[in-house]
């Protein structure tokens, strides 16, 4: 490939994307194909193009098309730079020069209306992921690039596959001297839920109680829970003015649902991360003055329904906490491979490990 000029040592190189077009425009069919594992790195591009971008641009592209666009490419252009917007970082590497390059990792450096979020890693190859003779030399290249990038105190934390996220925070302090927080941020499962796995439920709400997208009266309500989910986290506390902010924003593009029990509202859903066939749960908060009521279980059924039967998505996903009570909730629901159940291939180990002396921002 003329375009492709990799390096000698290890044949990986590092391109650096600084729009999200440009990311799916080398990425889409990989991360297409991957949809659910690689849900939070394909949504948040997708939040950064315009619909028709999204659905026509990117949907029908081929890796045909981006081994095409990577013989064409100019390198150069790739190269590391500074930047203080959301920028994307891919590593490929090539076996022999008759083979077309295959994608390796994706790193996501990205922010939105609260702050920056984590560094976000994927990888479309779970398997070579384990083996360190392979993660190694391609989490080398990544971190030198990403130290071009932007200063160590932007790195506050990293999420991802818990093999991918170990290598990069090894790699990482060694390079920038920012040594690696004493607990884990979060230490979770990745799950899914189909219609084949989806499970209803005879039980009925109680009398005057009702699941529905919460309204902009619901502002005060839904802000205090994200409040108390966000302090709950111990690591990325909110104000209640801030939560106001994440709260006007949820509703506002209904992406929130409520458990309102005769006008009490004690249980909030959300789900921001959307693609064609994938969306994801990334918020299940109930006060605690209602838990063990059932609220969280009938809230995240009927928005995990609504998007699997009316929606049409493909499958739901989300993140649950190892040590999390709530994995029964869900795996009531129909989400796979948790409470110590046989884990399917599609049930991921993840990891986030934050950095001493950075600055925190918030997800």
């Amino acid at each position: 490939m003329p375009g492709l000029n990799l390096s000698s040592s290890h044949n990986v190189i590092v391109m650096q994307h600084d729009t999200a077009s440009c990311f799916l425009s080398f990425t889409a069919p990989f991360l297409r194909r991957h949809e659910a594992s690689s849900n939070i790195v394909l949504a948040h591009a997708l939040k950064r193009v315009d619909a028709q971008t999204a659905l026509s641009g990117f949907e029908f592209m081929s890796e045909s098309d981006v081994y095409a666009r990577l013989s064409s490419t100019d390198l150069d252009s790739h190269t590391p730079r500074p930047s203080n917007s959301a920028f994307w970082l891919t590593v490929w590497s090539q076996s022999s020069p008759s083979c077309p390059p295959t994608l390796d990792l994706v790193l996501a450096c990205v922010d939105w209306t609260l702050g920056d979020y984590p560094i976000f890693l994927w990888t479309p190859n779970r398997v070579s992921a384990t083996s360190s003779a392979w993660l190694a030399p391609r989490i080398a290249e990544l971190t030198a690039h990403l130290t071009r990038c932007v200063p160590p105190e932007r790195v506050f934390s990293v999420f991802g596959l818990t093999s991918l996220v170990k290598a990069f925070a090894r790699a990482w302090t060694n390079l920038t001297g920012f040594p690696v927080e004493p607990e884990p941020f979060y230490a979770a499962l990745f799950s899914q839920c189909t219609a084949d796995t989806f499970r209803e439920s005879d039980a009925a709400l109680p009398e005057g109680h009702s699941l529905r997208k919460a309204t902009p009266a619901d502002v005060e309500p839904v802000a205090q829970l994200c409040k108390e989910f966000a302090d709950d986290s111990i690591f990325f506390p909110l104000s209640i003015e801030r939560a106001r902010v994440e709260a006007r924003e949820l509703i506002s593009k209904g992406l929130v649902w409520v458990y309102d029990a005769s006008g009490d509202i004690t249980t909030i859903c959300a789900v921001t991360r959307n693609s064609h066939r994938v969306s994801a749960i990334t918020k299940v908060y109930t006060t605690p003055r209602w838990r063990r009521r059932g609220c969280a279980e009938y809230l995240v059924r009927e928005v995990t329904a609504q998007l699997l039967f009316n929606v049409g998505k493909d499958s739901v996903v989300l993140y649950v906490g190892h040590e999390n009570s709530a994995q029964r909730v869900y795996d009531r629901v129909g989400f796979a491979g948790l409470c110590g159940k046989d884990k399917p291939d599609v049930v991921e180990d993840s990891l986030e490990l934050g950095f001493v002396g950075a600055d925190r921002g918030h997800w």
